[in-house]
C-alpha cells in the first residue's frame, strides 16, 4: 500500500496539477462506478457533500429538513449552512437508523427534503425512504459518510435518491490522507451545479453565475483515493469477518447488539453495542485498550 500511495503521490507532483485535473476526473469515474451511481463529483469533505447537495436541490431558507436525532453533528450542521431548519426524527430502537413511517409523520408542509443516514454502515430503507419522497414531492439525499460498500437488497446505494454525500476522512473504511468527499446521482443537471457550486460558482474563466464556495477536491487526495480503492472490497470483507466475531462471541451476553435488517448489507464502519452499564463498560474496555 505504501509503494501504490509513494507512486500516486510522485505522478501528481510529477504533473504540476494541483486541483481539478486529471486524477480528479479519474477518481469521479472510479468511485461512480463502484458504489453504484452514474456521476461523482469530487469535493472537500463529507459536510461539504451534505452542503453542496441541499443547495444545488435548492433547499434553503423557511424550509425544513428531516435529520435522524441520532447522528454525526454534520448532518444537522450541513442544514443549518444552507439556512434551512434541520428536524430531529426518532430512529427505531433495534436499527439506530430512521424508517419512512416516522419520518413520514413528521412531514409537514414546510418539509423539503428527507436526509436520512447509513449510520455505522447499516443503509436505512431505501425503498421506502424513495417512495415517501416521491408522494411527498420531498428532496431526498442519503449521508453515506460510513457507508462505503453498503448494499440493500443486493444493490450498491451511490445512485439512489436525488443524492448521496461521503466522506473519506481518514478513518473511514476509504480514507483520504487529509480531508475530502464526494456527491454522487444519477441527476445530470444536478451534476453541473454542484460542479458550479463547489468552484465559485464559476461558469468559466471570468463568469460566476451564482454564489458557490471553494470545495474541491484536490489532486493529491483524488490520486491516494484512487490507489486504495482497489483494496476496498477486502478491507470491508475483513471488517464485516471482526463484526461477525463480535456478534458470535456476545449474542450470550446482557448487551443489545446491532440489529441488521434482512436484505441490508452493512459496511460496518463501527460496531456498536448497548448496555445497562454503559460507563462502567466504557471505562473498561479503555483499560484494556479498547477504544470507544
Amino acid at each position: 500500500m505504501a509503494e501504490a500511495l509513494t507512486s500516486a503521490a510522485r505522478r501528481v507532483i510529477e504533473s504540476g496539477q494541483f486541483v481539478l485535473g486529471a486524477e480528479v476526473e479519474a477518481f469521479e469515474t472510479a468511485w461512480a462506478e463502484w458504489c453504484g451511481a452514474r456521476h461523482s463529483i469530487g469535493v472537500g469533505s463529507g459536510l461539504d457533500a451534505l452542503i453542496l447537495a441541499l443547495q444545488a436541490l435548492g433547499i434553503g431558507p423557511g424550509d425544513d429538513v428531516l435529520v435522524p436525532s441520532n447522528t454525526f453533528i454534520a448532518t444537522w450542521l450541513a442544514v443549518s449552512a444552507v439556512g434551512a431548519n434541520p428536524v430531529p426524527v426518532e430512529p427505531d430502537p433495534r436499527t439506530l437508523l430512521i424508517e419512512p413511517d416516522a419520518a413520514k409523520a413528521a412531514i409537514t408542509r414546510r418539509t423539503a427534503a428527507i436526509l436520512p443516514v447509513h449510520l455505522y454502515g447499516q443503509p436505512v430503507d431505501i425503498d421506502g425512504f424513495e417512495r415517501l419522497a416521491e408522494r411527498a414531492g420531498l428532496a431526498l439525499v442519503f449521508d453515506a459518510a460510513q457507508a462505503h460498500g453498503a448494499r440493500s437488497h443486493g444493490s450498491l446505494i451511490g445512485g439512489r435518491g436525488s443524492a448521496t454525500a461521503w466522506s473519506f476522512y481518514p478513518t473511514k473504511n476509504l480514507g483520504a490522507l487529509g480531508d475530502a468527499g464526494a456527491v454522487t446521482t444519477n441527476d445530470p443537471a444536478l451534476v453541473e451545479r454542484i460542479r458550479r457550486l463547489r468552484n465559485y460558482g464559476r461558469d468559466s474563466l471570468d463568469t460566476f453565475a451564482e454564489r458557490g464556495r471553494n470545495s474541491r477536491l484536490d489532486e493529491m487526495q483524488a490520486a491516494l483515493l484512487h490507489a486504495k480503492l482497489p483494496h476496498l472490497q477486502a478491507w470491508n470483507d475483513r471488517r464485516s469477518a471482526l463484526a461477525q466475531r463480535y456478534l458470535d462471541s456476545l449474542g450470550d451476553s446482557e448487551l443489545r447488539l446491532p440489529a441488521i435488517e434482512t436484505g441490508r448489507l452493512s459496511a460496518w464502519h463501527l460496531v456498536v453495542i448497548r448496555s445497562q452499564q454503559r460507563d462502567a463498560l466504557a471505562s473498561h474496555l479503555a483499560r484494556c485498550g479498547v477504544h470507544t
